[in-house]
């Protein structure tokens, strides 16, 4: 066994840290381990794939592991990106491993997925951002499962010349990506992206493919007004973005960016009903929302709501 020494997170190592406050009530889950919690466990291993379940520390996983949900992480567990609020190792990446799509493509087969969401680490090293190889994964899903929808939460390929084309010519069923926070706090939220770019790249997506459903999400307690997060609402909603995910943010280390707040359920309550008299067609505003638990329940939501639509519109 090869035990990697590098740190998971150098570019934080300097950084003062900050108290992490205790989560309230609403916040807490109850550890969750049933024999299909390690049966998904064991399938990941075998078929050595990463998941962001367990590399983001997910608060859900213990839930959707128990019910065969997994969301794979692909082309390494190793970000380019140093993000003030993630909990993915960042340094430099190791080489892409063409078996991956195929090894993805074998672990939905086994577990039976409706719905598989297929993220991925920023890998600014490549010429292409990775899309290739995201492309080639979500065929490989769809030759051996087609009955299996596809769900994509991307990178936003930053100065990669339209390289996301990859992507979206081989028509997943969702196209996500998150914004994440709102534009003021990108400098130290998200110091290597850019706030219009991750706009116009779901407007790309939508544009490029009006069938495919496109989708994003926000963490708040960060330290975001009411006012910037309904900002952000309406440029999604400009930029025809159907579904958008709402989260309280969790500090994962003393050296991640601290916790301003957090918000209370009432408060996601009114976020979720502001999004909603917006126009999109689906809105999941909760503490512990994250893009993709769920994600097979959100598509049915938009399929529904899409029909409906359609139906009211002759």
């Amino acid at each position: 066994m090869v035990v990697d020494l590098r740190p998971r997170h150098p570019e934080k190592a300097k950084k003062a840290d900050s108290v992490i406050p205790r989560k309230p009530k609403w916040i807490r889950r109850k550890k969750i381990e049933s024999a299909q919690y390690y049966e998904t466990r064991r399938l990941m291993r075998d078929h050595d794939l990463t998941t962001v379940c367990e590399e983001a520390a997910c608060p859900n996983i213990g839930e959707c592991w128990s019910k065969r949900h997994a969301t794979m992480m692909i082309m390494g567990e190793v970000c380019t990106r140093g993000c003030s609020f993630c909990n993915v190792s960042t340094g430099r990446p190791d080489a892409l491993d063409v078996f991956e799509p195929g090894r993805v493509a074998a672990a939905v087969k086994k577990l039976g997925l409706r719905h598989v969401v297929i993220t991925s680490v920023d890998r600014d090293d490549l010429d292409d951002g990775g899309a290739d190889h995201i492309a080639q994964t979500i065929r490989a899903v769809r030759h051996q499962t087609p009955d299996t929808t596809i769900e994509v939460l991307t990178p936003d390929f930053l100065g990669k010349g339209g390289a996301e084309q990859e992507v979206f010519d081989a028509a997943p069923d969702v196209f996500n990506h998150n914004l994440e926070t709102v534009p003021h706090l990108y400098p130290t939220v998200r110091p290597g992206a850019r706030y219009y770019t991750s706009l116009r790249l779901l407007d790309d997506a939508k544009r490029a493919n009006p069938e495919i459903f496109t989708k994003s999400g926000l963490m708040v307690g960060l330290g975001e007004t009411l006012a910037e997060v309904r900002q952000v609402m309406d440029d999604l909603r400009a930029a025809n973005v159907d579904f958008l995910t709402v989260g309280q943010y969790l500090q994962p280390t003393p050296k991640h960016h601290a916790i301003d707040r957090f918000w209370t359920p009432e408060e996601f309550a009114q976020l979720e009903n502001v999004a909603r008299s917006k126009g999109f067609l689906g809105v999941s505003a909760t503490p512990l929302t994250r893009s993709s638990f769920h994600a097979d329940e959100d598509f049915a939501t938009l399929k529904h709501a899409r029909h409906r639509a359609l139906a009211l519109n002759g």
